[in-house]
């Protein structure tokens, strides 16, 4: 079955990415996207956030763009990546890249969301209690938060499986290698080959359906929690 190829690559790379996008979401959402238990946001956290944020409104051939410009082997990260024998344009890597990078500001915004939404007395009395930091977002903020963290990272999920534009710019369409399944979608309805492309046409709804049923699910689980707060 010639779909299988990018259909298991593209569940490889956003697998990948979404773990990444993850941990540099909820980094990123607790430094810079300020917090609602005592902490402090950053000074810089305005610019830090704004730079986050860009490739949800750049198109994603501009993204890919500027990812070809940073890490091609004229660029500054891609020459440092030449001297260490590492280049990653036109690997699998490489749209592993892509595809954190596009999908970093939804993890982002729905982790500094959930993290808003968690009330501070919370936290507060956690401290009373002798609590560290550390175990207060272990045991107090993280699980109130849980709801939309989750949706968070199911749907950059989603958007990993599905990027195109910034994929096609950084890692080509090179069946075996960098194709993924809208790469292949593409590459199929081209060639007129339609049984091919009803099978990637058929998982990407079906992985889109399973994203949805679960973004929901976390939804009511946030109300809950909220009416929940609320009693």
């Amino acid at each position: 079955m010639t779909a299988l190829a990018p259909i298991l690559l593209s569940l490889r790379v956003a697998s990948i990415a979404t773990v990444l996008t993850f941990l540099l979401g909820m980094g990123l959402a607790r430094l810079i996207g300020g917090r609602r238990d005592g902490g402090k946001a950053s000074p810089f956290s305005s610019s830090c956030e704004a730079l986050v944020l860009l490739p949800m409104v750049f198109p994603p051939t501009i993204t890919g763009y500027l990812l070809l410009l940073l890490l091609g082997r004229r660029g500054p990260l891609g020459s440092l990546l030449a001297a260490l024998d590492a280049d990653i344009i036109f690997t699998w890597a490489a749209a592993v890249v892509a595809s954190v990078v596009v999908s970093l500001p939804l993890m982002y915004q729905n982790a500094k969301a959930a993290f808003a939404s968690v009330d501070p007395t919370f936290a507060q009395a956690a401290r009373s209690l002798g609590l560290g930091e550390r175990r207060i977002f272990l045991k107090v903020t993280l699980p109130l938060a849980a709801p939309g963290i989750i949706a968070g990272t199911v749907l950059s999920f989603a958007r990993a499986l599905g990027e195109f534009g910034a994929t096609l710019m950084i890692a080509g369409n090179i069946p075996g290698r960098t194709q993924t399944i809208p790469l292949a979608l593409y590459s199929a309805v081209e060639g007129g080959r339609s049984k091919e492309a009803g099978i990637l046409l058929g998982v990407t709804v079906a992985l889109s359906f399973a994203v949805v049923l679960v973004v929901g699910w976390s939804e009511k689980r946030a109300r809950a929690a909220a009416h929940g707060g609320q009693r």
